[in-house]
């Protein structure tokens, strides 16, 4: 299994609260809503930061994961015109995609 996780930060102008719910209310349900997305994701999550008193304040607005079988079912999900038509261009509009970090990882899990 191929993990993506994307380290992303909202765009200028934009509130926390404003960027949380776009992330989680519109922009996930949009992704997850092209047939594409039930044929090569097999795991798709959000997470944002949540108040940690003893902990430093966040380097990022928010963290998307995203897991694939092959790096083939991963090249087909955003090769394809819905992901490229309907879902890439939201990004845009709430991710301050200059500022974007990945990670592609080989997950294990140890703990369930």
């Amino acid at each position: 299994m191929i993990k993506f996780v994307y380290l992303i930060n909202r765009v200028e102008g934009m509130s926390v609260e404003q960027f949380v719910e776009h992330h989680r209310e519109h922009h996930a349900p949009l992704l997850t809503s092209i047939p594409e997305a039930q044929q090569y994701v097999r795991r798709y999550a959000v997470s944002h930061p949540v108040p940690a008193a003893s902990y430093p304040a966040p380097a990022y607005d928010g963290v998307t994961e995203i897991w694939f079988e092959t790096w083939e079912d991963h090249d087909a999900f955003f090769a394809s015109e819905n992901y490229r038509e309907v879902v890439h261009p939201d990004e845009a509009t709430f991710i301050d995609l200059a500022s974007v970090a990945t990670v592609v990882t080989d997950e294990r899990i140890v703990i369930s």
